[in-house]
């Protein structure tokens, strides 16, 4: 049955018709207009270690020494730990370890007393005289006893901007991780590297055991396990109390 529609009708439904394609090409161009949100963020938003890199870079290992104002002399301990940094200078420095010593403070006599131990000892760790070098530094404060600074230059692994908090633990609608996520496990990790050129590339493999080898390879041309054997010994039985 064909149903003739009027003029109006017919205006009507194509006014439909038009509002539905209309709002169909607008949802479609703002979809097309945003970035998705992948698109605005950066892998560093996901990964703490490309956000708080460990950066090699040269910077002071210090050593401060408390220096009471009666102390006129330096113990054992303390002069074979400042033995202990001169090497550290040698191994890790360049040679050269600065002593920093306080000027205007209440232990400045105390302080310039000790320097010529403060030098034996550095000596005796292998520091040569003419890599000693002897400076001070002003205290504001009349009443305080400032400490008495060694230090040298080194490689160290270091993290900055650390301590960022622009928006607290507020990572917003889109999960995004906060600044400051993984800056101390970098730090940490950082501190705790004994060798900072290892975070750079891995060492050289060190030679190996020619003997070890030869055993493995006839061993193998036997046909006989490889394995190293473990004998048990003594006291590495159960005992009878733990069996009942």
């Amino acid at each position: 049955m064909h149903i003739q529609l009027s003029p109006t009708s017919k205006c009507g439904t194509f006014l439909k018709s038009a509002a539905i394609i209309g709002g169909t090409l607008f949802l479609l161009a703002a979809c097309n207009s945003q970035p998705s949100y992948v698109e605005q963020n950066s892998i560093a938003d996901f990964d703490y270690r490309k956000r708080h890199p460990i950066v090699i870079t040269e910077a002071p290992e210090n050593f401060d020494i408390p220096v009471s104002g009666e102390m006129r002399n330096l113990n054992r301990s303390l002069k074979v730990a400042i033995a202990a940094f001169g090497q550290e200078a040698g191994i890790d420095g360049n040679g050269f370890v600065e002593v920093l010593m306080p000027s205007g403070s209440a232990n400045e006599a105390a302080v310039r007393s000790i320097a010529p131990q403060i030098r034996s000892a550095l000596k005796a760790g292998g520091v040569d005289a003419d890599r000693i070098v002897l400076r001070t530094y002003p205290v504001s404060d009349m009443a305080a006893s400032a400490p008495l600074r060694l230090s040298f230059m080194r490689i160290k692994g270091v993290v900055r901007n650390c301590g960022n908090w622009p928006n607290a633990m507020n990572g917003g609608d889109q999960n995004i991780d906060y600044p400051n996520l993984g800056c101390a496990s970098q730090a940490n990790l950082a501190a705790m590297v004994d060798n900072p050129a290892d975070l750079l590339r891995p060492r050289p493999l060190g030679p190996r055991d020619p003997e070890r080898a030869t055993v493995i390879i006839g061993l193998s041309r036997k046909g006989e396990s490889t394995a190293t054997s473990y004998e048990e010994g003594v006291g590495a039985a159960v005992s009878s109390v733990a069996q009942q």
